[in-house]
């Protein structure tokens, strides 16, 4: 095999057929010589019933799973799990936790896991919770975390160890680390988050540093690409279905009842998109990947119209990034952003209520009650589900397991069902968005019933937009992994 470098992110291990490992970074890359010890877990009798202890050395996961029987290997990545030898000592690590930007269900069970993965598994008791997000590591206290402090927290929503948005310089950071003895870093957040990690890896490599940063992706929109999800989407899909179902009572109890939800999705709607199907009480979605239209023949207008002629009620679901160019330019909040970096957006289904409840009262002089809701911060403010809960657990592991074995610069993340180790800069490139020419958008217009909004013309744009440049190498989690079988 033949071993290259794009840059200090990523390791590029090309084979037969096709093979290519985008590697993540070892701290054996700029620090020789640094010595190695047996993995705890041997003698762990948690692990004694286990058959293979250890992930094989040359484990990889595939990116793509859906190939022709003549298509190259493509694209993988290095399996996560424990490794028969580890680079720490269990009673020189000193590691710290933060978790940055907003709220998202799971944060505290994947805080949790960290602690008790870190004590439990490996021996480790001294852990630090970074009080309030990245400032915090040279604004503010830390918090020592044990399995004892940590043991209920998954039940609660939230973050104990605080969060914020922004705040982030690296060399403060980094001195901070530096000042503070610590050598592993726990990073929890979305995609600017993640960035923000990277930063740090890079300046912990310029100074030498014998420190392991790993990252734990959190967006609750699920717009991380490479990942098959991201923790907290599952409870979020789930709770929503408690706001949809109070817009679907409210609307059939009432004459030319419309009942408006607003879900989170600022650039993706794949909260909108999966909580519309799971419900079946849904007659219209509205995502920021699918332009719509109110006026006119085939708008959104004209189909509330033929819905209530139908049934006499309806529910619409808009993700809060959905319509944002309808806005009148008086109501736009022009570039504005938040300190994560986001565009501030104004309230979709605020203004898309006022619009309908205009346009049927003064043009069509048709009566209807419509109902608001907007359960973004009750959905985020959450305990995170079963399913997340095990999901924040592996998580949380495999990052345990891979700074233990010297990996840094690294994000922990499921692909095609298996947990590995990826490259920041993969995880940062782009963001992952619904493709309105899946089949997966085609079940969800099938299920409504609503119409596309996009004439004959859009569609065949849309699909130049989306076609990958090849089958297999098409990098992007969200064409055949949404689809299903």
């Amino acid at each position: 095999m033949e071993t290259g470098r794009s840059n200090s992110q990523m390791k590029l291990v090309s084979g037969d057929a096709g093979y290519l490992l985008e590697d993540v970074p070892h701290l054996t890359d700029y620090i020789p010589n640094i010595p190695t010890y047996p993995n705890p877990l041997r003698f762990n009798p948690a692990y004694s019933v286990v058959k293979q202890y250890f992930v094989d050395m040359d484990d990889t996961v595939a990116q793509k799973i859906v190939v022709h029987k003549d298509s190259p290997r493509g694209i993988h990545f290095r399996r996560a799990g424990p490794r028969q030898k580890v680079y720490f000592d269990s009673d020189e690590v000193h590691a710290c936790i933060v978790t940055c930007g907003g709220l998202c269900p799971g944060l505290n069970t994947v805080i949790r896991e960290l602690v008790c993965g870190l004590s439990h598994m490996y021996g480790v008791n001294k852990v630090l919770g970074i009080d309030g997000g990245y400032r915090g590591f040279y604004a503010k206290n830390t918090v020592t975390l044990t399995p004892k402090v940590v043991n209920d927290i998954h039940k609660r929503g939230g973050t104990i160890i605080g969060t914020s948005r922004g705040g982030h310089d690296t060399s403060k950071i980094v001195d901070s680390i530096q000042d503070r003895g610590i050598n592993q870093v726990y990073i929890i957040g979305g995609d600017g988050t993640q960035k923000g990690a990277a930063a740090i890896y890079e300046e912990i490599r310029k100074r030498g540093l014998k420190v392991a940063v790993a990252g734990i992706p959190k967006t609750i929109d699920n717009d991380i690409p490479v990942i098959d999800k991201s923790f907290g989407f599952d409870t979020a899909v789930e709770e929503a279905q408690r706001a949809i179902n109070a817009a679907h009572v409210e609307a059939e109890s009432t004459e030319n009842g419309v009942g408006v939800v607003k879900l989170m999705g600022r650039y993706s709607g794949f909260i909108a998109m999966y909580a519309t199907l799971a419900s079946r009480d849904v007659d219209c979605c509205l995502i920021p990947e699918s332009p719509f239209y109110l006026e006119g023949k085939g708008g959104l207008f004209e189909f509330i119209e033929k819905r209530l002629k139908e049934n006499g009620h309806m529910v619409i679901v808009i993700a809060e990034g959905a319509g944002q160019e309808l806005l009148s330019e008086r109501m736009q909040s022009g570039d504005q952003k938040d300190e994560s970096g986001n565009k501030l957006l104004r309230d979709v289904g605020l203004w898309i209520s006022h619009r309908i409840k205009d346009h049927f009262a003064n043009q069509r002089k048709m009566l209807l009650t419509l109902k608001y809701i907007d359960p973004t911060y009750m959905i985020r403010a959450i305990p995170s589900n079963a399913s997340d809960n095990v999901y924040c657990t592996l998580l949380a592991q495999s990052a345990v397991h891979g700074a233990m074995a010297g990996y840094t610069g690294f994000t922990s993340g499921l692909v095609n069902g298996r947990h590995t180790y990826i490259p920041f800069n993969r995880i940062t490139e782009k963001q992952n968005k619904v493709v309105i020419t899946d089949r997966m958008w085609a079940r969800l217009l099938s299920s409504t019933n609503q119409p596309s909004f996009l004439g004959p013309k859009d569609v065949v744009e849309s699909k130049k937009e989306d076609e990958p440049p090849t089958a297999l190498l098409d990098g992007e989690n969200c064409k055949d992994d949404q689809s299903g079988k």
